[in-house]
């Protein structure tokens, strides 16, 4: 009887069973590709969560960035080198997940890769995780399979509150030598942008749309903006995949389980940043169940009050600013990306430096004329 078993080994699961097993709690992580395995994910990630941990994770760095560089439409560019204390991390994710939950068993917590979970059940005080092969029972559970895992439906949660994204991304090999910018195209998708980040042997160039599901034509705006700067997709394999954003505070617990990471609709609203995010989740998780452990019965309600007041909060300044700007991608250029401190606050934000609601009434009222009045 394991005191917790965690269902997915990206960033949620690898913090939650990191902290959960420094704190002396048996914890088995179950995921059902083979470590290291491939995520494609544009792999930005704020430094700001090596304030969580006590190890190192340049071995998980592929580079660093600290210069911003927007286009509107293909043009009209504006590059800025971001003050931020500590540059932005690019990762690999099949490095950067793997890292993490192999410092989860440095403290002791056990890995069942390559297994893939087939159902669960709640057997009066603990839970049930079946696979094909074999199960596992622990007093506690944690959701944290992903957009599209089944877990948070198994658990009950049918009717999440969350807004559907969706992305079309290719890793694209290259030779890059110090590259220290990541870009971003504005105003080519409708409703969201064209991302592109350097890694030590090339680039994740991907298109997302965040809000409204208008039908559009993803491969041909990504092949015509690799073709735009000098790359080749053709011989580039493409990922499509779903992300689940914050859509407004919500439960996300319920008897002897939580929901952590994209599970629990976790995304950035504006940004689709998600690493951060599913961090501060999977820390905030295993404070839960460690305490549910030591006999706390509010615990996991005090997670789901946790994330709505620790994320959820600014996140709703998050979704206003994102309605606005991509709606209105030329106006939120103007005001938003190409006057200097518009710039640095975006990487600011980004970085994990600021908060939207540190700057959301200022902006919003740069982007609607009368917006508070």
């Amino acid at each position: 009887m394991y005191d917790c078993i965690i269902v997915g080994a990206g960033p949620a699961g690898g913090t939650a069973a990191y902290h959960l097993a420094k704190q002396g709690r048996s914890v088995l992580v179950v995921e059902k590709e083979s470590l290291p395995r491939y995520k494609p994910c544009g792999g930005g990630v704020s430094p700001a969560i090596a304030q969580w941990f006590d190890f190192d994770f340049s071995p998980a760095i592929s580079l660093k960035v600290d210069t911003f560089r927007c286009t509107l439409k293909m043009g009209d560019a504006v590059e800025n080198k971001l003050e931020i204390a500590e540059p932005v991390w690019m990762v690999r994710r099949e490095v950067f997940d793997h890292f993490l939950v192999q410092q989860a068993q440095k403290q002791g917590a056990q890995l069942q890769d390559n297994t893939e979970v087939t159902g669960i059940e709640l057997k009066t005080d603990h839970w049930q995780v079946n696979t094909a092969h074999e199960q596992f029972t622990g007093r506690y559970l944690i959701a944290a399979d992903g957009a599209k895992g089944p877990t948070a439906k198994w658990l009950g949660f049918k009717d999440r509150k969350r807004r559907l994204a969706g992305a079309l991304e290719a890793e694209i090999p290259a030779s890059v030598e110090n590259c220290s910018t990541f870009h971003f195209d504005f105003g080519t998708v409708k409703n969201g942008y064209i991302w592109n980040f350097p890694k030590a042997d090339g680039y994740s160039v991907g298109v997302g749309t965040f809000i409204g599901n208008e039908p559009q034509d993803y491969k041909k705006i990504l092949t015509d903006y690799v073709h735009n700067i000098g790359l080749d997709v053709k011989t580039c394999k493409q990922y499509g995949y779903p992300i689940c954003q914050w859509d407004g505070n919500q439960k996300l617990h319920t008897q002897n389980a939580v929901l952590a990471g994209e599970a629990a609709c976790i995304v950035d609203p504006f940004t689709a940043e998600g690493i951060r995010p599913s961090i501060l989740s999977g820390l905030l998780a295993a404070n839960a169940i460690h305490e549910a452990l030591s006999g706390d019965i509010n615990a996991l309600a005090k997670y789901s009050d946790a994330i709505n007041e620790q994320w959820g909060a600014d996140m709703a300044w998050a979704q206003k600013i994102a309605l606005a700007f991509y709606r209105f991608p030329s106006l939120g250029y103007r005001v938003g990306v190409k006057r200097p401190p518009g710039a640095q606050v975006m990487g600011k934000i980004f970085s994990g430096e600021l908060r939207y609601e540190d700057v959301a009434a200022r902006a919003l009222k740069r982007l609607i004329p009368g917006f508070g009045g």
